[in-house]
């Protein structure tokens, strides 16, 4: 339900974008590999063939961080590429369009626009998925006649039970085996198992933005993967738990930290859709465990 009211409402503002400003020849919108909206003039066939084109850069790619706009110039015009709130906006411009003028009103009103669209969505899955109180129904006396006939029948093999004595069974006494002595635990052997509570480390928020950042992802310190890796196995481990020091918490993938300046220093970088889910921001602890399988 939720992409139906985001593609209404994206496919709305971008056609009153280009009729705002006609320099933009074609826009879209994308997310997650999902067309969104596109503007009435922007053919299927060449939307689908420039989300394909994004997604194969996507799987081939390593995520630029902290770069949100590109511009491809071309000698008829201009594409450029833009990432707003985890969603991506493609807009073929003219030659001689003004592009600061142009990405000064999309990166203010697309926004504006997702945002009212999160406000809205969970209140109308509220109101459809709230349940209606069963009705119970009236009690009748043939109701209330049935539920007291098997309170009756178990007083009377109650009182049949007290008249007649039970039957003492003699059990006869065997011999029993000695008990074999358990070999104690040794030291190497409690090693070689992993503590069942996957370890706690705390790491301070830092953003995560930027062209092909994936929105689920976030990226921690490569020797803390390693570590996790050496107790449980590389295979176990393909997602963490993130609890913030307010307990909220959510489960997400993961990536290795890049840049090499920013290891060691004991940071998880969270996207800005995750951080919403948190209610956490950056400078803030949180805590992070593996989520072993």
């Amino acid at each position: 339900m939720s992409s139906n009211i985001y593609a209404l409402a994206l496919k709305n503002t971008i056609d009153e974008l280009q009729n705002t400003c006609p320099d933009i020849l074609h826009a879209l919108i994308f997310k997650n590999n999902e067309l969104l909206a596109k503007t009435e003039n922007t053919n299927e066939t060449a939307a689908n063939n420039t989300l394909n084109a994004f997604k194969a850069i996507t799987e081939r790619a390593e995520p630029i961080g902290n770069l949100t706009t590109a511009t491809i110039q071309a000698a008829k015009g201009k594409v450029n590429i833009s990432c707003i709130n985890d969603f991506y906006m493609t807009t073929v411009l003219s030659k001689d369009a003004d592009e600061k003028y142009i990405n000064t009103i999309t990166h203010a009103l697309i926004p504006i626009v997702i945002k009212i669209v999160d406000n809205i969505t969970p209140a109308a899955q509220d109101a459809l998925t709230k349940p209606e109180a069963p009705e119970k129904p009236p009690e009748t006396a043939e109701a209330a006649q049935a539920e007291e006939t098997p309170q009756l029948e178990q007083l009377e093999q109650a009182e049949q039970t007290e008249e007649t004595p039970a039957e003492t069974e003699i059990t006869p006494i065997t011999a029993q085996e000695p008990e074999t002595p358990r070999e104690e635990e040794t030291d190497e052997d409690t090693d070689s198992i992993p503590s069942s509570k996957p370890p706690v480390t705390q790491l301070i928020v830092e953003n995560l933005s930027g062209i092909l950042v994936r929105s689920d992802t976030v990226q921690i310190d490569k020797s803390l993967i390693d570590d996790w890796n050496e107790l449980y196995g590389e295979d176990k481990i393909k997602e963490v738990h993130v609890e913030t020091l307010n307990g909220k918490t959510t489960r997400c993938k993961f990536k290795p930290i890049k840049d090499s300046k920013q290891e060691g220093k004991g940071i998880i970088k969270i996207p800005e859709k995750i951080q919403i889910t948190l209610e956490t921001t950056q400078g803030e602890l949180v805590m992070v465990k593996p989520v072993v399988k």
